[in-house]
């Protein structure tokens, strides 16, 4: 049995349509990964988890991944590709690289997916362009951003066929950055949009002020205004799953009825 972690998320919700017979954690269950004490039910004849962590610390991880191990004997991780360029870039990246240790010295098979940028991430827009063509924010450097789908495949390939002690990182096919990501999916939506940087100062500033809390808002200026840019194009997504990765394209035509 495979217990999905994050199971509401992005990923997760691709993966619980990938793996009928997995058992998922979120919310609902009663479960909750800041309570350790609350996942032994769920973890009760796990083989393997999927872990997605979703907080912006990490301590408790290694209560959690103790409780884990009582129980399966594989963990599926997924963390950032950010990770390659040192632990100290932003404060997402000093999580990941710290719960990617937790999870190699934690006494279970592992297996840890490094991913780009999420696709999904253009969902905050949405509010935007509720009210105009124009998507502000901070800018952050071009990435090989791929479609959550690409990531879930992977997942559940390695839950089902088990890659103990490896890191793979996933990418998409292209090297996109934030303005490009705008123009793309306006012309999935038949609209001609354009991306106007803001300041870092200004969108913290902005954040704050729509009430984010401070940790969160630090984390997102931090992973926009310090990671480097990259034009790492990986074939883990073709390699595990037999087809291409997505490009930011097809996610924006997949998933325009999301956007006004």
């Amino acid at each position: 049995m495979i217990l999905v972690t994050g199971a509401g998320g992005n990923v997760g919700r691709e993966l619980t349509g990938l793996l009928p017979d997995a058992r998922p954690l979120d919310r609902g269950t009663g479960a909750d990964l800041a309570k350790p004490d609350t996942l032994d039910a769920a973890l009760r004849e796990a083989d393997a988890v999927f872990l997605v962590w979703p907080f912006l610390t990490r301590a408790g991880g290694t209560a959690v991944l103790e409780r884990i191990a009582q129980y399966a004997r594989r963990v599926v991780y997924l963390s950032s590709s950010a990770v390659r360029f040192g632990a100290d870039t932003d404060p997402i990246t000093r999580l990941h690289a710290g719960l990617e240790a937790a999870v190699r010295e934690s006494g279970v098979e592992w297996t840890i997916l490094r991913a780009d940028t999420f696709a999904s991430n253009a969902l905050g827009w949405a509010g935007q362009l509720r009210s105009g063509d124009v998507v502000r924010g901070p800018d952050s450097a071009a990435t090989a951003v791929i479609d959550p789908v690409d990531i879930a495949a992977v997942a559940a390939e390695v839950l089902r066929e088990p890659a103990p002690g490896t890191t793979l990182t996933l990418t998409g096919p292209e090297v996109v950055s934030r303005s490009d990501q705008v123009r793309i999916l306006g012309a999935a939506l038949g609209r001609e949009l354009t991306f106007e940087p803001t300041p870092f100062e200004a969108a913290r500033a902005q954040l704050l002020a729509d009430g984010r809390p401070p940790e969160l808002v630090e984390a997102l200026i931090g992973s926009a205004q310090n990671r480097p840019a990259s034009d790492l194009i990986t074939t883990t997504v073709q390699a595990h799953t037999g087809r291409p990765a997505s490009t930011f394209h097809t996610w924006s035509t997949r998933n325009a009825p999301a956007f006004p």
